[in-house]
């Protein structure tokens, strides 16, 4: 069994990593770490965990950190700049870490630095990090010592212009205008287990609204899946605007394409279905058919529509995922999975919950 611990158990990514991984054959979770609920039952701050796991939060002082470093993988739910505190002297002890915040995402430091207000602690590890979105980087997964999660946005994004970017380096001249519009809508849960009145049911119930229009900090992680994860030949301007809506969970993203007139000839349904033919989480919908959030609440599933509108020149690209699952806690278990070389299914078999 491979030996797991987490730190940040209180989160709502805290609590479905424990829910995913709780039923995950090849995994025990040895340890939990919360600076706010130590002492207490994990059943009893989330009492969907009755009859799941009896374990107690720990609090992060150094004998926890002595007993992480006996563990195969450590999982950090945390905010952003913790985990590269620590990163070093669990890689030294030969832990696999996997941070579910943004210290290993972006391999710019000035990037880092400007969005997300911190001098990175330890950049010559940043430089080994491997970005944890296996539909693209799965071969460097497989040796990875320390994988940064992709955020949520950046996942739809990338992976729903995945198709599009690979196309265009195989034809070796421009399909797409170098504009990209990326309109992304997400639940609440995205923004973290909090006290923000800005989540206030008040507020953000029978509501809807734009946020980071001027800009937002998973921008550089979507542009650097593009120009460098997917390698894009031609430099690509994107515009990225985020939108919160009145619901838990959830996330829809709407990639909007100008096509040129060699774009025009390529038949991108086939192009989409062919790309991610043998991926069990991505799922390419028939022509006509489009997709909702609730299709993939609580899985692991990402599900993607493609229109095409030769008349207008236009490619429109519908990306939806439970941004909670596929977009972070999903996503690292597959990540683990890759990394310890199980079945990239294993504990993510979950089939979406209706209504």
């Amino acid at each position: 069994m491979i030996s797991a611990a987490i730190v940040g158990g209180t989160g709502y990514t805290g609590v479905e990593l424990i829910r995913l991984l709780a039923g995950h054959p090849k995994v025990s979770i040895d340890l939990l770490t919360s600076r706010s609920e130590a002492g207490t039952r994990v059943d009893e701050v989330f009492t969907s965990l009755r009859g799941v796991s009896d374990l107690v939060f720990s609090d992060m002082d150094e004998s926890t950190f002595d007993a992480l470093t006996k563990c195969d993988v450590v999982f950090f739910a945390t905010p952003h700049g913790v985990a590269m505190q620590h990163a070093a002297r669990l890689t030294e002890a030969g832990v696999k870490v996997i941070d579910l915040a943004a210290d290993f995402r972006l391999q710019s430091l000035e990037d880092f630095e400007a969005w997300y207000k911190h001098s990175h602690a330890c950049p010559e590890l940043l430089k080994q990090a491997i970005y944890g979105l296996p539909e693209v980087t799965r071969d460097q997964l497989k040796s990875a010592s320390i994988v940064g999660n992709p955020g949520c946005y950046p996942t739809t994004a990338i992976l729903g212009l995945k198709p599009v970017i690979e196309q265009q380096n195989q034809q070796g001249e421009r399909l797409i205008d170098k504009r990209i519009i990326v309109d992304a809508k997400s639940g609440v849960s995205g923004a973290g287990r909090k006290a923000d009145i800005g989540l206030n049911f008040a507020e953000a119930g029978d509501n809807f609204k734009a946020y980071g229009v001027t800009g937002h900090r998973h921008l550089p992680e979507m542009e650097q899946g593009v120009m460098q994860l997917l390698s894009s030949q031609f430099a690509q301007r994107i515009r990225f605007v985020p939108h919160l809506v009145p619901m838990i969970r959830g996330m829809f993203s709407t990639i909007h394409l100008s096509l040129t007139e060699a774009g025009c000839q390529v038949n991108w349904q086939q192009q989409f279905e062919a790309c991610y033919a043998d991926e069990q989480f991505v799922d390419v919908l028939p022509a006509g058919l489009y997709p909702d959030s609730r299709s993939v609440r609580a899985s692991n599933r990402l599900r993607i529509a493609v229109v095409q509108d030769n008349t207008h020149q236009e490619l429109t690209v519908l990306v939806v995922q439970d941004n909670l699952v596929k977009g972070a806690a999903g996503q690292a278990v597959q990540s683990m999975n890759v990394v310890f070389g199980l079945e990239e299914s294993l504990g993510l078999s979950h089939v979406p919950v209706v209504p």
